[in-house]
């Protein structure tokens, strides 16, 4: 036998082995200042293209309004308690029917956070004898809530209908042999490829295979279809999708999130979704503030078409300039390069050091080893002053890679930091 802690201060997680270097700069790093295109980092101005502030509603003076009096009148503490023992309100009811309307659902049920929120819907709806089929790419809120099934799971090639197909015939011969049922799960967009999920496609398979869809729509919501209702709107399906679920930390720059469905089944995860039955009730001010945001969301279609407008000429030139980036029609952008751990922190170091521009660095074990990934992350709040910068920058960081600068030259010691 070991002892537990010993064993945890031997082992290397795949992020932990770069826990070395410095906090704040790489990991954890501190952007500080009012939340829009220009921030402080390091002691510096930088053009951020990190935050999913998509619509940028976090600095919107109605916004700021709405939290700021909704605080001073109920403070953070109200409701105390669960909803389900003494944590209800008014408002809380208010905004689940305005969050069901707004995409085109019976009902909906608030919920404290979207990564909790999702293991918990998961939990809640399938037994020992149901079958999960899912989506290979899915966030890790939904893997980590596929794990506490206990039940049999099968996952799909990413968008691939061909797997997905397969998948379903095997899950629908087990759910025969337990008497179960399938609970397919995918995004509307995927976070880190940019991907819509083929929702069309899924739900066609319906008129062929008996289950039921759990769609994450965290990045759709607020930026794809005609009302901003998500992809199943973008892609004239949202009637197909049995639960559609959001968080507010996107789009609504806020905290929380909630499921939309059939009235029946939104009521029955009220009484069964554990992590909200023994948890506080979510704070009046994200909900009352919560409300101003859907409400600028619906009024104000134009912020919609101003992220639209950023986002295709981001996605325009780093494509004219030769850049590998993912085809989509969302906002999440990654830009694809050939390179190992260290070019890459040298990379994002020049980037943020030298051309003042703050974008996410994703490596391995998100991606492959080979593969250097930065994730832009276009909003309504940038100009095209901002995206001219960025091509400018990002055009000097490849040809200073494919000329080997980063494997060679240390351009900022860490010990610095």
């Amino acid at each position: 036998m070991v002892d537990l802690f010993e064993k945890l201060r031997m082992e290397e997680g795949p992020l932990a082995k770069y826990s070395h270097l410095p906090d704040d700069y790489f990991f954890f790093p501190k952007l500080e200042g009012d939340i829009g295109p220009r921030m402080t980092f390091n002691g510096k101005t930088v053009l951020n293209w990190s935050l999913n502030d998509y619509l940028g509603l976090a600095n919107h003076p109605e916004v700021r309004k709405a939290d700021t009096d909704a605080t001073a009148k109920f403070g953070l503490a109200y409701p105390m308690g669960a909803r389900m023992m003494s944590g209800n309100s008014v408002y809380h009811i208010e905004f689940e029917k305005q969050l069901a309307d707004f995409v085109q659902k019976e009902d909906a049920m608030l919920l404290n956070f979207g990564y909790q929120g999702v293991l918990s819907v998961i939990d809640a709806l399938v037994d020992r004898k149901d079958v999960i089929v899912y989506d290979s790419e899915s966030h890790a809120c939904i893997i980590d809530g596929v794990r506490l099934h206990i039940g049999k799971r099968f996952v799909y090639n990413h968008n691939n209908m061909e797997s997905f197909e397969k998948q379903l015939q095997r899950a629908t011969k087990l759910a025969n042999e337990t008497g179960g049922g399938i609970l397919v799960i995918t995004e509307g967009v995927f976070g880190m490829s940019g991907n819509m999920g083929d929702l069309r496609s899924v739900v066609e398979l319906k008129k062929k295979y008996n289950f039921r869809l759990l769609v994450d729509d965290a990045h759709g919501f607020g930026t794809m279809g005609a009302t901003g209702a998500g992809v199943g709107e973008e892609q004239g399906v949202q009637d197909q999708i049995d639960l559609y679920f959001s968080t507010f930390a996107k789009s609504m720059a806020s905290i929380g999130a909630f499921v939309a469905g059939d009235k029946k089944i939104i009521k029955f995860l009220r009484y069964s979704v554990r992590s909200q039955i023994y948890a506080k009730s979510l704070p009046m001010p994200l909900v009352i503030g919560g409300m101003k945001r859907l409400e600028l969301v619906k009024k104000h279609p134009e912020l919609r078409a101003n992220l639209k407008t950023i986002m295709a000429a981001i996605k325009n030139g780093l494509q004219e300039k030769g850049f590998a980036i993912n085809k989509t029609q969302t906002p999440p952008t990654p830009v694809l390069f050939k390179g190992g751990v260290g070019e890459a922190a040298n990379m994002s170091m020049d980037l943020r050091e030298n051309y003042g521009i703050f974008c996410s660095v994703v490596i391995y074990p998100v991606v492959p080893k080979d593969v250097i990934m930065f994730r832009i992350i276009p909003t309504a709040s940038h100009s095209m002053e901002d995206v001219e910068e960025t091509l400018t920058a990002f055009s000097a960081l490849k040809t200073k890679l494919d000329d080997g600068f980063y494997k060679t030259e240390a351009l900022v010691s860490v010990t610095k930091f």
